[in-house]
């Protein structure tokens, strides 16, 4: 099975990366085509995973399946959506016009679906982040059941739509039984291969210092940041450069088959949440001071 799945992402990568090449050549040339920026990042390449059986992907816990070529990254961020904080990263992230992944907060979800809206708007990824960002290691089977669960529901409904099959476990604890539910439910478990540790930082100078410095070591990876924290979100502009600058490559990824979310727990967040997340406006458009 191991063997199969393993095939099974290869040549899913290799079939994306000729189709982008043979039927969409604008993707690779997406670079030179970015309105506005004629030295933006885009996206080079696009690869598609087949996610039977629970693949996972990150050097710090998996090492079946290195499918990034060197100098090739991929940009995700953890804990969204969050007011202010994302839409200065989805800023940057289209001026450049490419791509990233966003691995997003149940109940993040639930409170700002209008900017989850914003980021599947612009093309970008989304896969879950559990419902409350808890150490599902220090929870029982059925805890850390709700919280994967909750969490895939509540982006769904924001979304209005099924989510991308992957997930990241919060901390990067990985429990053997859960590791084994995701795989039983086809998802796919992303760690990484350099964490920021952007949740130490506060000036945008460290959060670009601390990326730049791992890639440079390692030459290629799947790059962890926060789409929560500020400093990132202050700093993905110039970061984005700094890769354009150093021959950086940005791999989108894409999953083969979405995730449904389970009824039962659709009832669960729209009961905890309330009604109005699959039709959320922002806030602006709805609510408007006229006397102060």
């Amino acid at each position: 099975m191991r063997t199969a799945i393993r095939l099974a992402v290869v040549i899913s990568a290799a079939l994306a990366a000729s189709t982008a090449l043979a039927q969409n050549a604008p993707t690779a040339a997406a670079a030179t085509a970015c309105p506005g920026n004629p030295n933006a990042l885009g996206v080079s390449r696009v690869v598609e995973i087949d996610t039977a059986g629970g693949p996972g992907f990150g050097f710090e816990h998996f090492k079946a399946y290195d499918f990034l070529r060197d100098k090739e990254v991929v940009l995700t961020f953890d804990d969204g959506p969050w007011p202010g904080n994302t839409p200065s990263v989805l800023k940057a992230l289209a001026n450049h016009c490419t791509k990233a992944m966003f691995f997003v907060i149940g109940k993040h979800a639930g409170w700002h679906p209008e900017i989850l809206k914003q980021v599947a708007a612009a093309g970008h990824t989304i896969g879950s982040h559990t419902w409350g960002h808890k150490d599902l290691s220090a929870k029982t089977f059925d805890e850390a059941k709700d919280e994967i669960e909750k969490g895939i529901s509540a982006v769904s409904i924001a979304l209005g739509g099924p989510v991308d099959p992957f997930f990241r476990f919060p901390a990067l604890r990985h429990p053997p039984e859960m590791m084994k539910y995701l795989a039983d439910r086809n998802v796919a478990m992303f760690s990484t291969d350099m964490d920021s540790f952007d949740f130490r930082m506060r000036k945008p100078e460290q959060v670009i210092a601390s990326v730049m410095k791992r890639l440079e070591k390692r030459g290629k990876g799947i790059v962890l940041m926060h789409d929560f924290q500020q400093a990132t979100a202050r700093g993905a502009e110039q970061l984005l450069e700094k890769l354009k600058a150093g021959g950086y490559k940005i791999v989108q990824v894409k999953g083969k088959t979405p995730i449904q979310p389970l009824p039962e727990y659709n009832q669960i967040v729209m009961k905890e949440i309330g009604g109005g997340m699959e039709n959320a406006r922002p806030v602006s458009s709805v609510v408007k001071t006229i006397s102060e």
